[in-house]
């Protein structure tokens, strides 16, 4: 059986040492939770891209976190949900042709077996997951930051 591990997006780290965030708590939390739980926690390139424009890779915790390079298994994938999202722009505000990071970030959980989870606090990307779900399953849920770990778990299991 496959451990369970969840895939961190960039905001969370944001908030996460960010000591005067309004969701620095919860992400602390939820933090010490997985560490607790013995979860993976995981990072996407993509996402230290992102976090590197408003702070510094030194910053991040890796020493707790396990990085998922992209590649082109999560490529393709992104490529799949990417022309779905544009397909369904009537549904949901997309405002750009390029493919978005969020689908790419979902693309690699979606390929990682491993991942169960997926954490972040931006409602945009809670829209495109929201729409990918109508689709089919796929594979992760969707850990919403402005929910305590207790609110979430509680609702999951």
């Amino acid at each position: 059986m496959t451990s369970k591990a969840v895939l961190l997006d960039t905001n969370f780290f944001i908030h996460l040492l960010k000591e005067d965030s309004k969701l620095y708590k919860i992400a602390n939390e939820y933090f010490k939770y997985f560490c607790e739980q013995n979860m993976k926690m995981k990072i996407s390139t993509i996402s230290i891209a992102e976090y590197c424009v408003i702070g510094s890779l030194d910053q991040l915790p890796l020493k707790n976190i396990q990085i998922v390079p992209f590649n082109i298994d999560h490529a393709t994938k992104a490529g799949e949900f990417a022309k779905y999202v544009f397909e369904s722009r009537n549904l949901i505000a997309v405002e750009r042709t390029i493919i978005p990071n969020d689908t790419k970030l979902f693309a690699q959980a979606y390929v990682d077996n491993s991942v169960s989870f997926y954490l972040s606090s931006d409602t945009k990307s809670k829209k495109i997951y929201d729409l990918l779900i109508k689709k089919g399953d796929i594979g992760f849920k969707f850990l919403d930051l402005h929910n305590t770990y207790l609110e979430s778990f509680g609702k999951l299991f």
